[in-house]
């Protein structure tokens, strides 16, 4: 469901504005686990992991974790303002310190 999310964006214009970057999922780490792009810029998260599903939570941003995506599966966000978004996989943060940060510059 999350990947049909994504392509609703890029349909309406809003990822199509910046270029997309990808993060993947490997061996429950984000890889890079840090990530610099400019605003309007789309970050794609690729589940890359044989069998673990991952989520990603901006949890300072007072967001409700997003539903998880399994092996193949992809998560999309557009930022829109500049700035440090720090995240993390909800269900694999505290076992695995499974986190990462979007840096977002103008």
């Amino acid at each position: 469901m999350i990947h049909l999310f994504a392509g609703v964006l890029a349909m309406s214009g809003t990822a199509l504005a910046g270029e997309v970057h990808e993060v993947i999922t490997l061996k429950y780490k984000f890889v890079p686990a840090e990530i610099t792009i400019k605003t309007g810029d789309t970050v794609r998260w690729v589940n890359t992991e044989r069998r673990a599903y991952h989520n990603v939570w901006f949890r300072d941003l007072g967001e409700k974790p997003v539903g998880e995506f399994f092996p193949g599966e992809t998560f999309e966000k557009t930022f829109d303002k500049p700035g440090d978004y720090h995240y993390v996989c909800e269900p694999h943060e505290e076992g695995r310190d499974m986190k990462g940060i979007v840096h977002v510059v103008e």
